[in-house]
């Protein structure tokens, strides 16, 4: 933002004395010819870049002159070059309070430079002031207007903050070089983050420091010493990673050398910077990654990626390549169609993206809760914080403001929440920390946090050889039929998935060469402690004759036969397994407890399975694969002695009977 401002006042200040070399002099503020001598020796100064000869001329000018308005403008904008803020504030309030309406822009100017050092009561006038001029463009007092309402947000943030006590990370984290950028797994397990190092050479050649990525592993409660990544890092910079909930996928950032090559990838990028994709293979292995491409990456500038718990969308930020730098920054988003290609991009809405500049985008793993920075939104200057949640439409809401001291008139960025939403992660520079920028976190006050969530961890494994299986798993919401979740075992079968809580689920797994299996739990009563996950023990059936398995995702009123709506998923499950193996015939069974009278059990078990049997026919699937039969309850899986073991009695079964 200062760079911005420098650039602007420099425009402004070259543009106002150029004018002034075709005025007699006494168009200047000063009829002292000697002091309008020095003014336009300051001004060649400065447009010759020596600014000590420029500082001289104009401090001689007020020598001559103490009220020479062009001669403080000229050390404001100076001292701006020179980042002494403080003394360009003094200079402009020297020149507005001499004659304040010289040039009704230095109002502006400095309310300006108040808001960004935080001098937000002083602001407010500043801009008030401003605002009461007549003859002002109406761009500039739009920006006035926004810049007032920011200011005056401030003032009432700072009288009511809210509870910030970082914690700074610890030496197993924190150096003396840079570390920012976090990123965490679901679970807690796995801790990660850009490192740069300091007094190393990127593969560019420039001297910067390299960025590569560290890991950290949660061992009883306590972080690991942070070690270098394996097999994501290169002679290139890498940064801004994001882990997927479940920790076997990572999304993160590539430049391009001086050749135009991503090193992470050994092939050329498609732009500036691109996404690269990578899959975990060991407890600190990962695969060399690949370039996620069009459209996704493009010849612009695609950056600081964010996957969400489904598996489902990309979230990253996209600038345009220009001569001054990254440009137009906004946030995006991709879907991830059934074919594993991503869709061609969109803007999020206008609750999210301003014509300011928008970065640092995390999608907290409820997949409803949204945290980005932006410095065009009403906020405490530079880059805030914001949180936006989902609405009912699938829309992004209002951008809130995370408040004071979270941000401050310095930039805040980078922000990560841990999935159960207690803490929150960030990057600074503050003082006691390691060294440069360190990572610390804070207790996210409660207003600003995400949903009640909790995890699923599961095994999924062959029944017969007990061998662990790499199956597509899908988790859906029972009631609405939506799919919530989709994980992908790692080689050990093992898969985790970040769910609400209070909620109940659909549990569906498909593996070729193997029934299809399906199977619901529930949430609802499950108090969200990422101490406890909810565990599941998934055992798949080969094909085989004679092999049956139960359909528990087929519903059915008390004493009825009509299939409920919520059973649609499973059977097109069903189905879809049987078009897929066209061979394959089945028996469909009803079941019952054993209350009431046998006969009609019997003849509800019966008309239960035949509905089953009518929904695939309909389908498309041919007669002579299929029959379906009634056995009441002469086939108890358990004894029917109490109301849960009577549930588990009353059921709908599938069983091979010829492939």
């Amino acid at each position: 933002m200062k760079k911005i401002i420098i650039f602007c006042y420099l425009i402004l200040f070259t543009s106002y004395l150029s004018a002034q070399q075709f005025m007699p002099p006494g168009m200047y503020t000063s009829t002292n010819k000697k002091a309008i001598k020095h003014v336009e020796e300051g001004k060649k100064s400065y447009e010759a870049h020596k600014d000590a000869d420029a500082e001289k001329s104009f401090k001689k000018a007020l020598d001559e002159d103490p009220n020479f308005v062009e001669a403080m403008m000229g050390l404001s904008y100076i001292y701006i070059d020179q980042n002494k803020t403080e003394e360009a504030i003094q200079q402009l309030k020297k020149a507005t309070e001499v004659n304040p309406k010289f040039f009704p822009n230095n109002f502006y100017d400095l309310g300006e430079l108040q808001y960004y050092t935080g001098h937000y009561d002083e602001a407010i006038q500043s801009f008030q002031r401003f605002n009461s001029f007549e003859r002002i463009g109406p761009e500039i007092k739009e920006k006035a207007q926004h810049l007032l309402a920011c200011s005056q947000f401030a003032v009432e943030q700072i009288k009511n903050p809210k509870p910030f006590k970082p914690e700074n990370m610890g030496p197993a984290i924190n150096t003396g070089n840079d570390e920012y950028f976090p990123t965490i797994t679901a679970d807690n397990e796995w801790f990660y983050f850009t490192r740069r190092i300091i007094g190393t050479t990127t593969c560019d050649g420039s001297a910067n420091g390299q960025e590569d990525f560290y890991v950290s592993k949660n061992i009883n409660g306590q972080w690991s010493i942070a070690a270098p990544m394996q097999g994501v890092n290169s002679p290139c910079n890498e940064g801004s990673p994001s882990v997927s909930a479940d920790g076997q996928n990572l999304f993160f950032v590539g430049c391009q050398d001086q050749y135009g090559m991503l090193a992470s990838t050994g092939s050329k990028g498609f732009g500036m910077c691109d996404i690269l994709f990578s899959q975990k293979i060991g407890d600190n292995k990962w695969t060399k990654p690949v370039n996620v491409g069009p459209p996704v990456c493009t010849n612009q500038w695609e950056s600081q990626p964010s996957f969400s718990s489904d598996g489902k969308t990309l979230y990253f930020v996209r600038g345009s390549r220009s001569g001054t730098g990254i440009t137009g920054q906004d946030i995006y988003m991709s879907v991830v169609g059934d074919d594993g290609r991503f869709s061609v991009p969109v803007k999020l809405g206008p609750n999210i993206n301003t014509p300011g500049r928008e970065e640092a985008v995390f999608i907290h793993p409820d997949n409803q809760t949204l945290y980005f920075a932006s410095d065009g939104h009403i906020g405490m200057g530079g880059l805030d914080i914001y949180v936006s949640r989902r609405q009912a439409d699938g829309s992004w809401g209002p951008a809130v403001n995370l408040g004071y001291p979270i941000n401050t008139f310095n930039n805040e960025s980078s922000l990560m929440v841990s999935p159960d939403g207690k803490k929150a992660y960030f990057h600074s520079n503050k003082q006691g920390g390691f060294g440069g920028l360190d990572l610390y976190n804070f207790d996210l006050p409660a207003d600003l946090a995400p949903q009640n969530l909790t995890f699923v961890k599961g095994k999924i494994y062959d029944a017969k050889t007990k061998q662990p299986l790499q199956s597509n798993v899908e988790i859906l919401d029972l009631e609405t039929q939506k799919p919530i979740s989709k994980v992908f075992p790692d080689a050990h079968g093992n898969f985790l998935a970040v769910l609400p809580a209070q909620k109940n689920y659909l549990l569906n797994v498909n593996q070729e060469g193997y029934l299809f299996y399906s199977d619901n739990f529930s949430l609802k009563d499950v108090v969200a402690d990422y101490n406890k996950p909810y565990l599941l023990d998934v055992a798949l059936q080969p094909i085989d004759t004679g092999i049956s398995i139960e359909l528990k995702n087929v519903f059915f009123d008390v004493d009825k036969f009509d299939l409920k709506p919520e059973s649609k998923t499973e059977l097109d499950k069903l189905v879809n397994f049987l078009t897929k193996n066209k061979t394959i015939k089945i028996e469909i069974s009803g079941h019952t407890d054993s209350d009431g009278n046998k006969k009609a059990n019997q003849i509800l078990s019966q008309n239960r399975a035949k509905a089953v049997y009518d929904y695939t026919i309909k389908a498309g699937i041919a007669a002579t694969r299929l029959s379906y039969k009634g056995y009441g309850d002469s086939k108890p899986k358990v004894p029917n002695t109490t109301p849960e073991n009577k549930a588990k009695n009353r059921r709908t079964e599938i069983k091979i009977t010829g492939k």
